[in-house]
């Protein structure tokens, strides 16, 4: 008899106990570089991780070709909220643009309807490499937004199940 995924186990787990797992909206989140919360984001984009593959086409066999796992890349991630007086964002990118790099780690927080994390995903050893102002119309009434983008080394996600406190690999599930 083949064992139950994590999915599936998640699923007959929320069947037995009542428990939903509903998808979390995107619009509840937060960021914080270096332990210090770095003001309310209206967007975080970059979220990705690719890993290349390489194909090998062995000799004599011609219904697939062999693929290897390459090297694994992060896009960097964009940072977008609107402008104001704090300034700290501007000021790091300076210091980069000045020759003088100076690397942090940070944590994007994803919120759930309590305004509690759950899930969340670690960026390491980020700094910015390209600083955006906003667009200014005299025609407008929009916020003005600025960016970041963070060049970084990596992302890092603890497993869901231990998010949630759902003891899965005592269950045997895993």
């Amino acid at each position: 008899m083949p064992a139950l995924g994590a999915n599936a186990a998640l699923a007959v787990l929320s069947n037995a106990t009542g428990i939903r797992f509903d998808p979390y909206f995107a619009f509840n989140f937060f960021v914080e570089i270096q332990g210090i919360l770095s003001g309310g984001f209206s967007e975080v984009s970059g979220l990705q991780a690719e890993t290349e593959t390489q194909e090998y086409a062995e000799g004599g066999l011609n219904h697939y070709v062999h693929r290897f796992a390459g090297r694994t890349r992060y896009p960097a991630l964009v940072l977008k909220h609107g402008l104001t007086p704090l300034d700290a964002l501007w000021l790091w990118h300076q210091q980069v643009a000045r020759g003088n790099v100076i690397r942090l780690n940070g944590t994007i927080y994803l919120l759930n309807e309590m305004r509690l994390p759950v899930v969340w995903w670690n960026f390491k050893n980020a700094f910015p490499t390209k600083w955006v102002g906003p667009d200014l119309r005299a025609g407008s009434n929009d916020i003005a937004f600025e960016s970041i983008e963070l060049a970084h080394e990596g992302l890092s996600r603890p497993a869901l199940a231990s998010i949630a406190g759902v003891g899965l690999k005592a269950a045997g599930f895993f």
